[in-house]
């Protein structure tokens, strides 16, 4: 295949990255084909579920409209569902053939470009679309998400009857954006992390990439094809547009989750609940003791100032700051959790309380203790450590489990455009942070929320760098990727953040003394960003 402009690109070429340059989320890892995704319900020989045969996915919109950002975030929710999904972004496929500097034409981005540009642009095009048939007819893939701007109608007929002569349907989704301020947030946060501009003056690429855009906005062609299937997405998902849309169930999960989402930045916090002021059997839903109302008030003075100064800082940086986003704060219904939200809830944040957010419910080893369990149950644990997220013990419940009731709090999780706090057992933590960092279901038991941190998901600062270990570093865009730091929550007794048992993993474990990523253990301050880099040689503690 003569589509690249040297044969030894091939190797860099998006497709035959096993592991992405995206240092700390998963998402465009391409996970064992035996693992098994979190909220799978089953699983086929062809890896294909739903009986939805193959779709292919393709983005719509002019540029900083929110189309990788929508494309990213539905890959998670399906890859989530255990539906086999991969995202090609085109401009992975240009810097992979031409580079990010000063080799790319000047007038590539252009309609009327020279006749070389538009060569080039064909070849790169042709790559992909071969490296999407690949993915599903080699690869048992089902979802193809095509992240590119397709501006005209008659490409888009076009491109929907190339694949279904594959036998693949085609769904277009298009990100149309008339507010100024959506627009202006995605060029400033977004769009000038990326490598294209590595190393610009912030200015000059906003004005470099404005001009892109200026160039596209005359002959773009809004959907308006009867006959394809297509969702429009308005201002963020104020307003969804639906056309079509009728051939399966899978299309219609995706319709549904588009309806819930948004690609306004949010920042989602992770905290356990306070101590309780008894021993906390599953059953007995025990008040917080004294140390755990401590514990209470220390947490949320710790994130208020952390918020306080981060916004400090970008206004000592570039001379002023939007306002901070209003925070929200969602617990479970039981007593340590909303006990442990009281103190913001009395400072005048909203506070909701969510049933599916309970902890894994442990079944007849509630109160049982570890060498009790392995003395009772010898056969379970075994069963047990040999699959600890599907495993479930006697009357209890497993990750598994976990993970299909919180579906709808994920969906919410989707719609919420409020910064968010969420204050849970362990247990639920792990599987909604696994969510949100694509994690791999097996890893998920074994994620640590010590009680000393508080746990911040979120796109990365637009003046992050997070250059990747190769040669030439390579510079990831914010909208492909969720960032983790940790928050430190200082003074508290050593006691309440006791170690992880050493010799079993029991159904509902107790506090470790290490972060989300396993391996990691507390830094010191200043707040320390968590990379995929500080684990690959390190041992996973024993549960």
């Amino acid at each position: 295949m003569d589509t690249l402009t040297n044969g030894g690109l091939a190797a860099t070429s998006p497709r035959f990255r096993r592991k992405s340059s995206v240092m700390v989320d998963a998402i465009h890892d391409l996970p064992e084909k035996t693992a098994m995704a979190p909220a799978q319900l089953y699983s086929t020989e062809s890896g294909r579920l739903f009986h939805s045969g193959r779709i292919i996915i393709s983005t719509v919109g002019l540029p900083a409209r929110g189309k990788t950002h929508t494309s990213v975030a539905l890959a998670r929710y399906l890859r989530w569902l255990g539906v086999t999904t991969r995202v090609f972004h085109l401009g992975d496929y240009r810097r992979a053939t031409v580079g990010d500097g000063d080799d790319l034409p000047h007038d590539y981005f252009f309609v009327n470009a020279s006749p070389s540009s538009v060569l080039l642009r064909s070849k790169i095009l042709k790559k992909c679309r071969e490296d999407i048939l690949y993915f599903l007819n080699h690869e048992n893939g089902q979802v193809a998400i095509y992240d590119a701007v397709n501006p005209v109608a008659a490409g888009r007929r076009a491109l929907a009857h190339e694949f279904l002569k594959h036998g693949v349907q085609t769904l277009f989704i298009e990100s149309a954006c008339d507010d100024e301020k959506i627009i202006e947030e995605n060029v400033r946060n977004v769009k000038i992390s990326s490598p294209d501009y590595m190393g610009w003056d912030p200015n000059d690429a906003i004005k470099d990439y404005l001009r892109r855009v200026s160039a596209k906005i005359p002959h773009f062609e809004t959907m308006e094809e009867s006959d394809l299937n297509y969702v429009k997405m308005i201002n963020a998902g104020e307003r969804v547009m639906v056309n079509n849309c009728s051939f399966g169930y899978l299309s219609h999960r995706i319709v549904f989750y588009l309806l819930n989402l948004h690609i306004k930045s949010r920042q989602t916090y992770f905290a356990r609940a306070g101590v309780a002021s008894e021993e906390d059997f599953y059953k007995t839903d025990a008040s917080l003791s004294e140390g755990g109302y401590d514990y209470a008030k220390k947490m949320a003075d710790t994130l208020l100032r952390h918020r306080a100064e981060e916004r400090q800082a970008i206004v000592d940086r570039d001379g002023s700051a939007p306002p901070l986003k209003p925070l929200s704060v969602w617990t479970s219904t039981r007593r340590r959790t909303t006990e442990t939200a009281q103190y913001l809830k009395d400072r005048g944040f909203k506070v909701r309380q969510r049933s599916q957010m309970s902890q894994l419910n442990p079944g007849v080893c509630g109160k049982m203790s570890e060498g009790a369990i392995r003395r009772e149950f010898p056969e379970e644990v075994a069963k047990h450590e040999e699959d600890p997220y599907h495993h479930r013990y006697p009357r209890a419940e497993s990750y598994h489990d976990l993970a299909v009731r919180l579906e709808p709090v994920i969906l919410e999780l989707e719609r919420e455009k409020n910064d968010l706090l969420i204050i849970a057992h362990e247990s639920v933590l792990r599987v909604l942070y696994g969510y949100l960092m694509a994690c791999n279901a097996a890893d998920i038991p074994s994620l640590k929320f010590p009680r000393n941190e508080i746990i911040e998901v979120g796109s990365p600062a637009k003046d992050d760098p997070w250059p990747i270990a190769t040669d030439p570093p390579q510079i990831i865009p914010a909208s492909y990727n969720n960032e983790t730091k940790r928050i430190r929550i200082p003074n508290l007794p050593e006691k309440i953040v006791p170690d992880s048992p050493e010799d079993i993993k029991i159904p509902v474990p107790l506090s470790g003394v290490v972060s989300p990523m396993p391996g990691i253990g507390t830094p010191q301050e200043p707040v320390e960003e968590l990379t995929r880099a500080d684990t690959a040689n390190l041992q996973v503690p024993k549960n």
